[in-house]
């Protein structure tokens, strides 16, 4: 059977790959993937053949993908958290009309917006969006409306890929809009390398995280008009009466 698996592998630590992940690594003949993704599991499954492409060349990596399916192997395409959250799933199901043959299995994984939440506590408890900050595939002006409709509802928010060298002032921005429907001293919260070596995180509100400095690599969230502290944790409330 031709047949590519798309994995999700979650924030980054081996401990919070899925069985159902790991068993269809063990099985794929070759790991294919963006540089810094394969880098996380390579030692895991060292009798296995990998290639990568560095970022910036997504179609070229799923295209390879699908071809070496398309000769027989077993391939297993691997994302960070879910590879259906910002992956390569959407891209290789486009690029598989050019191999009829070639069966696609999709299998979940941890995204950084869950995996960030399980550190800072129990932020994400009810309704909440998730955006990229990233404008290389979506105007900024799409995205400054997505950032303002989910303020205006008072969904929790988590930022993805916030800042970069060219996007040093993105989350400023972010936050101004912010600003205008939340209070300057809503609860937030922000993770820099979840499930890695050097994970940080830190709580502060939303004036704060507005003259914060962050990376590619660090995930935000917002809090919503409920959002509070509970003994160092972030958590926002369902709604459950406590009687």
């Amino acid at each position: 059977m031709k047949k590519v698996y798309v994995i999700g592998l979650g924030p980054g630590a081996y401990e919070d790959l899925t069985i159902r992940a790991d068993r269809a690594l063990r099985e794929a003949e070759l790991v294919v993937g963006y540089t810094v993704y394969v880098e996380l599991v390579k030692k895991y499954y060292p009798d296995k053949s990998f290639l990568t492409t560095p970022m910036k060349r997504e179609v070229e990596r799923c295209r390879m993908a699908l071809e070496e399916a398309d000769k027989g192997k077993k391939v297993a395409m691997v994302c960070s958290g879910d590879a259906g959250v910002y992956g390569m799933a959407g891209l290789l199901y486009e690029l598989s009309v050019e191999f009829s043959g070639v069966e696609i299995e999709v299998i979940p994984g941890i995204t950084a917006a869950l995996g960030g939440a399980a550190v800072l506590g129990a932020p994400l408890t009810h309704d909440f969006a998730v955006i990229s900050l990233s404008d290389l595939l979506t105007p900024w002006e799409t995205i400054e409306e997505r950032l303002m409709d989910a303020a205006k509802g008072d969904f929790c928010i988590c930022l993805y890929n916030p800042s970069s060298k060219k996007r040093a002032d993105y989350l400023q921005k972010a936050c101004d809009i912010f600003l205008e429907y939340k209070d300057k001293d809503t609860i937030c919260g922000i993770v820099q390398n979840i499930g890695r070596e050097g994970q940080q995180q830190q709580l502060l509100t939303l004036e704060e995280l507005r003259n914060s400095k962050v990376d590619m690599f660090t995930t935000v969230f917002v809090g919503n008009r409920e959002t509070k502290k509970i003994n160092g944790a972030m958590v926002t409330p369902r709604g459950y009466r406590i009687n």
